[in-house]
């Protein structure tokens, strides 16, 4: 039985699933280091927060180029790790965001880290004739030109589903 299944092809497949081992791999990192605790994603806050000092979760937001949302998220996790801590901002409406001891204690890992994936990706593009990082590059560059949103919007059929 032959199936129209669209899902049976993807273009970005392959590049979700390497970038999930290269995920895996940093979170192993941390586990094998005593630091099970830590995902991949707490380590751009935890850092912009040991160089910046303490700031509103909007702020760190805007710093780390996040959503709100999706920084609420982390962050959320982040306290049940017990990485960083909030406390009522000075407007009642707004949290600030501090590490804690423990989220200070493992700043160099997290810059050690971040080094060491940054040393990684560098020797495995030189193994590639075409840089990951310039895939980005021109991917973004060909974004700013003409949007994904519009360039989906080519390909669906106009107006809501009835």
């Amino acid at each position: 039985m032959t199936s129209d299944d669209p899902t049976r092809e993807s273009r970005l497949r392959q590049l979700f699933e390497v970038l999930a081992e290269i995920d895996t791999a940093i979170t192993e990192a941390y586990r094998a280091r005593g630091q099970g605790q830590v995902r991949s994603r707490y380590v751009l806050p935890l850092v912009r927060l040991a160089h910046l000092g303490p700031m509103t979760i909007t702020e760190l937001a805007r710093e780390l180029d996040r959503t709100h949302s999706a920084l609420s998220q982390t962050i959320s996790q982040m306290r049940q790790a017990e990485l960083v801590s909030s406390e009522v901002g000075e407007d009642g409406r707004t949290r600030v965001i501090t590490l804690t001891g423990r989220g200070r204690a493992l700043v160099p890992l997290a810059e050690d880290e971040w080094r060491a994936t940054e040393a990684a990706i560098a020797e495995l593009e030189a193994e590639l004739p075409y840089a990951a990082s310039q895939v980005a590059a021109d991917m973004a560059a060909a974004l700013a030109r003409r949007s994904f949103a519009e360039r989906l919007d080519d390909h669906l059929p106009p107006g809501p589903l009835e």
